[in-house]
């Protein structure tokens, strides 16, 4: 059965699955409204998205591939209403239309599936598909087909949800927020939130709340590197280190280099250009946003971009925190050790993150280095880091910072 814009049918069963055609996250975003009085939720608990794919009395669920169950028999009685809908991404352009083959489909069990076709957008950058409602003691399927232009903030806005137009820079938590944060989509920013969180709690636990530091992110870009590049593992590299940057930079931005024999120095990436910064100037070859990736190499040699950064570090001065990926290769043992000594009378606490499987060489004894006014550097190797959580990645990146902090202002190597 296929219901045309706006007609209903009833509900067989009370087990729905609705799978919705066209939905992809950080494209075009799916969600769920649980509706009661004046078609409003009761709390943003209401709100079923990605972020919190589960309903509170787990009536609703988004799982994987845009798929939603539902079980209309647990759904409060206060609820008359389930409003499944999509919003394109802050970073998408363009209108709902475009997209492909946009619709729901619906089978309960035992039932005749039904097929409810996205019909008659334009503009529209958010869209209620289909909603699911009470009559009586049965419940019943619409399809809906409509929308705001204004997208995400309208339709959530609509329902309801609150949506806090200007953040406070720091939150009563202690988590702290930048400017830029207001232009990304809602879903955005809640993954963001859990992400400073993490981050924030690692530095409380260890004493390191409070910190200022400029972060700087250095990612190899060796030939050895080619499929953490090719499948965007670096991509994602730089998405979970922007929270890092919130949590510690006064601008809440991070300053990249990549490196091989050579280096690069890339514009700064702020958190609401990330995506669009990662797929300008993430490359191994060729001319990208006006630098020649091949200009600086295929193999790595660390001293260069290491020689770089310290450059620009002056003894006493704030601290910095170099994040320093990497899938290893550092064959210039003594003159790596020779540099990170005399970088220790210098402000900056550098973290090595190896990542794929390789050889580590000198990062793998940087604990038992000597001659050494601070410990400046720690290092850990991550066969996969898809496959690691935030807060396990968090904690292993910034547990032994807040140490340094500690012994570098005791020591006068920074303030």
């Amino acid at each position: 059965m296929e219901l045309v814009r706006g007609a209903n049918t009833v509900v067989e069963g009370n087990t729905l699955r609705v799978a919705v055609t066209g939905a992809a996250p950080g494209s075009v975003d799916l969600m769920v409204f649980q509706l009661g009085a004046g078609n409003k939720v009761r709390s943003d608990a209401d709100f079923i998205f990605f972020n919190q794919p589960i309903s509170v009395e787990g009536a609703v669920r988004i799982g994987d591939g845009g798929v939603v169950d539902i079980d209309v028999a647990r759904v409060p009685s206060e609820i008359t209403m389930l409003s499944v809908a999509v919003s394109l991404d802050q970073n998408v352009a363009g209108a709902l239309s475009a997209v492909a083959n946009l619709g729901a489909s619906i089978q309960s069990v035992g039932g005749t599936p039904i097929s409810a076709p996205a019909l008659g957008l334009t503009t529209e950058r958010a869209a209620v598909l289909i909603e699911i409602y009470r009559r009586g003691d049965s419940w019943k399927i619409r399809n809906v087909s409509a929308g705001w232009d204004g997208g995400l903030a309208d339709l959530v806005t609509t329902f309801g949800v609150s949506v806090d137009e200007e953040p406070a820079p720091v939150a009563a938590d202690g988590i702290r927020t930048v400017p830029d944060e207001a232009k990304l989509s809602m879903v955005k920013r809640e993954k963001l939130d859990l992400r400073k969180r993490e981050v924030a709690k690692v530095l409380l636990t260890k004493g390191g709340n409070g910190i200022r530091a400029r972060v700087i992110l250095v990612i190899d870009k060796t030939g050895s590197m080619n499929k953490q590049y090719k499948t965007k593992v670096v991509h994602r590299v730089v998405e979970r280190m922007i929270p890092v940057a919130i949590q510690l930079d006064d601008d809440g931005k991070l300053e990249p280099y990549l490196y091989a024999v050579g280096f690069h120095k890339l514009p700064e990436i702020s958190v609401h250009e990330a995506e669009s910064w990662s797929e300008t100037y993430l490359h191994l070859r060729g001319k990208h946003g006006g630098f020649n990736y091949d200009a600086i190499g295929a193999v790595n040699r660390e001293i260069p971009i290491m020689t770089e950064i310290i450059s620009g570090l002056t003894p006493g001065d704030t601290p910095t925190l170099v994040l320093f990926f990497t899938d290893g290769g550092f064959s210039e043992r003594r003159e790596i050790t020779k540099l990170m000594r005399a970088a220790s009378a210098l402000p900056a606490f550098w973290q090595f993150v190896g990542i794929g499987k390789a050889n580590y060489g000198v990062l793998e004894k940087l604990d038992d280095m000597d001659g050494r006014i601070v410990d400046n550097a720690g290092f850990f190797a991550l066969d996969d880091i898809d496959t690691v959580s935030d807060s396990e990645l968090y904690s292993r990146l910034l547990s032994e910072f807040p140490d340094w902090y500690k012994a570098a202002v005791a020591a006068g190597v920074t303030r």
